[in-house]
């Protein structure tokens, strides 16, 4: 019975074939346009996040326990360049550098204005921070070196200073003495971020400890993965080895930028609206054509069901018939949406003036959609729930049909 279904479901398919084609049509489109939008969207998520993340905060930080609520400068950590250096040995990755903070009164011969100043390691920095590719004039750190500073652009505007010029710094150290230095600068960065370019400077660390007494001591470890999906693993690692360690904090980067994530969130909930309407339009598109469908054989369905057929298999049959209808539209929308992001994911997406911004900003000129099974599934599922949700009403019409009333309908 189940075999002469399957035929009987299949027959009535393509009674009308331009119109069971338009509608498997538009199911294709809107499964291909949404397993392409999703991926792009995860893509572009992917890119965001390591975009933002690599500018300076990382993926990782190891903090005092009270430092991320309270970033005070007596909430420091011991040794922090030795602890670096030895998680870069451990863990058989370069990509992770100390750093230290502290505010600072910045003064040039004309003007004076406050900052946040950072020690860095001016040898690993630029592998955790793309803050040192962004340098427009003079250059970055020299390792080692003292008196050195790189300031941001409004920053450098504010103060009237340029490449050479020298700076007074005057701040609180750590054991509450006076900070007090004179740096030459030597960089000006421009990070597109004006709250950045306007309150950033960085000084070398060992340069740092001292005018700041930190006494070898600094505020963070900073660490970044080769990309956002090694993170979790890297985490872990990570614990291990401070699993004895009480005074240490591992931050992951939700904690490090909440905004980001509630950002993402924000962005994933418009697009979704998006996708509802185009998912409501097929949905309804299905509906059309199986009220049709139904409407064209009422006397076929009044004669069966006079040999003795009851209402409900004829109900299954027309939910059967949009089953059919509906896996194919599955699949061959997956297929082609899957063949269109690979190809996409191999040579790069930009849109207009994307890659113009992304040299001014180091950033990269393309991105590239994320394939993965939920990108593949999850629109077209939802697609594939609504159509067959669709059904539903056609099918029920059938429990009202009279078989008499039915045989004489025109």
């Amino acid at each position: 019975m189940k075999d002469i279904s399957l035929r009987m479901a299949w027959r009535n398919l393509w009674r009308h074939g331009r119109r069971t084609w338009l509608t498997v049509g538009a199911m294709i489109f809107s499964n291909t346009l949404l397993v392409f939008s999703i991926s792009l969207q995860f893509g572009s998520y992917e890119m965001m996040i390591d975009n933002s993340l690599q500018a300076y905060s990382g993926h990782l930080q190891l903090q005092h326990p009270r430092y991320l609520d309270e970033p005070k400068m007596r909430y420091a950590l011991p040794d922090v360049a030795d602890s670096a250096e030895r998680l870069r040995d451990e863990l058989g990755l370069t990509s992770i550098s100390a750093r230290a903070a502290g505010f600072a009164l910045a003064s040039s011969n004309e003007r004076s204005y406050g900052l946040q100043i950072f020690g860095v390691d001016a040898k690993h920095e630029p592998l955790v921070s793309t803050l040192p590719g962004l340098i427009k004039q003079g250059r970055y750190l020299t390792p080692g070196a003292s008196a050195e500073i790189v300031i941001g652009s409004v920053l450098a505007r504010n103060l009237k200073v340029e490449p050479g010029d020298e700076l007074s710094l005057l701040g609180s150290g750590f054991d509450d003495s006076f900070a007090a230095g004179v740096v030459r600068v030597v960089g000006i960065f421009e990070s597109g971020i004006a709250d950045l370019d306007r309150s950033v400077a960085q000084i070398n660390l060992g340069y740092f400890q001292d005018v700041f007494a930190m006494q070898r001591r600094g505020h963070s470890i900073v660490i970044r993965a080769s990309n956002i999906d090694a993170v979790e693993e890297l985490q872990t690692r990570v614990a291990t080895l401070l699993s004895d360690e009480k005074q240490v904090a591992l931050r992951h980067w939700d904690d490090l930028q909440p905004g980001l994530k509630q950002a993402i969130q924000a962005d994933m909930a418009s697009a979704w609206f998006m996708y509802i309407v185009l998912i409501v339009l097929v949905a309804f598109s299905v509906l059309n054509t199986q009220l049709m469908s139904v409407l064209e054989r009422t006397r076929e369905f009044g004669t069966m069901m006079a040999l003795g057929l009851k209402p409900s298999r004829l109900a299954r049959l027309v939910i059967l018939e949009t089953g059919m209808m509906t896996g194919l539209g599955l699949l061959l929308g997956i297929t082609l949406g899957a063949l269109i992001t690979w190809y996409v994911s191999l040579v790069g997406f930009s849109y207009p003036g994307m890659a113009e911004m992304a040299v001014k900003f180091n950033l990269p000129e393309r991105m590239y959609p994320a394939i993965s099974l939920i990108s593949l599934t999850l629109g077209p599922g939802i697609v594939a729930f609504g159509s067959l949700l669709a059904a539903i009403y056609p099918a029920l019409r059938l429990n009202r049909l009279l078989p008499l009333e039915a045989m004489r309908a025109v």
